[in-house]
């Protein structure tokens, strides 16, 4: 998501690197390729001449301070005007009430029962609730299914009476959550492929029973601006406190984003990274502007790394690297806490200046890793943490236990050798990363 316009915005401000100072002039190419970064990812175009005569008011109206170049000056106000169009602040779901209604909305095909389930594994894992999903969806073939079948993967209750009356469902599944104590019941309505007065009609009906403090409209990112019309109609017909941008793990130009709030001023509460039932992320305005720009967003993955690696065993293995004792049992730890963490290069493309160095379009193939993790598991402790033992017979045995060849076998443990002296050097502050 973004890429090609990120590009772009790098392209354009590149040009303005060694000037003296900012003039009108001299950021004119710059602007101009600005407005057509921006208007060839589909952001709306009044967005578009907006943004561009507040980052050149700001460029030509602020001093170049000794400390910075003008190329500095020029990333953070387009990055500041980003954030701004990105709606400033983070708007926080619902989540100090003692018990919570949210009922999701949307269009067919948009991924809403698959938000559900992501909405419900988040709220569990991150704000410790006790969810429960609500099968409102009694037209779409197979939409009940569908939920009961995200509901099991991630053992989490699912209501549901059938193909009913969606009003009477959600009368029925209120009475259950508080009987068994679910403090965050997410409903799952339907959708239909446009707008129309009778599915607005059932969802004000259930609005009416449900008092919902959330209603979150889900939304397919590659929608383009037509998006801007379906959450308008939403919002004036339900009064949305917010919209899920969907799929823009795919090849979305990300425009929308850049549109939503300014143009409808309902803000973005989440984003879908990812089809895992972990691929939902609060949207954060500023990291947003910073992923565009090729900045980064090492906080997205410290949040990652946190939920699945302890802090104290972080700290050993540290140790272990300065003093050249981190082994293949160590390294095996690693492997698995790497796999929960998602596609390797998802988190690759967060890393500042991943594009420049090409790592957004790196394809790791999870079979390398799977290989990788079959050698290491064919060895014995003994092995794993004393490598230097591994002679020809050993290695023998592990090929036909793992199932992989001999030369692989030589490859990894030289590769391992390599990293291990890498890693001793930066834990030791003797090598600069490439960033």
């Amino acid at each position: 998501m973004f890429e090609y316009m990120g590009d772009r915005l790098s392209n354009a401000i590149k040009n303005i690197r060694g000037l003296g100072r900012i003039t009108e002039e001299n950021i004119s190419d710059a602007m101009r390729e600005i407005r057509m970064a921006l208007l060839e990812a589909d952001v709306n175009y009044q967005v578009v001449k907006e943004f561009v005569a507040n980052v050149k008011e700001r460029a030509l109206g602020m001093e170049v301070q000794k400390s910075l170049k003008p190329d500095e000056l020029f990333i953070k106000i387009v990055k500041d005007e980003l954030v701004a169009l990105l709606g400033g602040e983070s708007a926080p779901l619902e989540v100090s009430k003692k018990r919570v209604v949210c009922m999701l909305v949307g269009l067919q095909g948009s991924g809403k029962t698959t938000t559900c389930g992501k909405l419900a594994n988040y709220l569990r894992k991150k704000e410790g609730k006790k969810p429960l999903l609500v099968a409102c969806d009694v037209y779409r073939p197979a939409a009940i299914e569908q939920l009961e079948e995200i509901g099991a993967s991630l053992n989490i209750p699912v209501y549901t009476e059938g193909k009913i009356n969606p009003v009477t469902i959600v009368e029925n599944a209120l009475k259950y959550a508080s009987e068994n104590q679910n403090d965050y019941i997410i409903i799952d309505t339907a959708g239909r492929l446009h707008i129309d007065e009778q599915l607005m009609n059932e969802l004000k009906e259930i609005t009416e029973i449900a008092h919902p403090d959330e209603t979150l409209l889900v939304i397919d990112a590659m929608m383009g601006q037509d998006a801007i019309n379906v959450i308008t109609g939403f919002n004036d017909a339900l009064g949305l406190t917010g919209t899920i941008l969907t799929k823009l793990d795919g090849n979305t130009k990300g425009g929308v984003a850049l549109s939503v709030r300014h143009l409808t001023n309902v803000p973005i509460k989440f984003i879908g990274d990812s089809e895992k039932l972990d691929g939902l992320s609060p949207f954060i305005p500023t990291r947003m502007a910073e992923r565009i720009l090729d900045m980064g967003d090492i906080m997205s993955i410290a949040e990652k790394v946190e939920n699945v690696i302890d802090a104290k065993d972080a700290e050993k293995q540290v140790e272990k690297m300065k003093k050249g004792k981190y082994d293949l049992e160590d390294f095996l730890t690693n492997l698995k806490q790497i796999k929960k963490l998602g596609p390797l290069e998802n988190i690759l493309k967060m890393l500042p200046g991943a594009r420049k160095m090409g790592l957004n379009n790196i394809d790791i193939d999870p079979k390398q890793m799977a290989h990788i993790e079959a050698i290491i598991l064919s060895m014995t402790k003994q092995e794993r943490r004393h490598p230097e033992i591994l002679k020809a017979s050993r290695k023998i045995r592990i090929s036909k236990g793992s199932g992989r060849p001999v030369e692989e076998i030589n490859r990894l443990l030289k590769q391992f050798e390599e990293m291990k002296k890498m890693m001793k050097m930066m834990s030791n502050g003797n090598m600069k990363l490439p960033f």
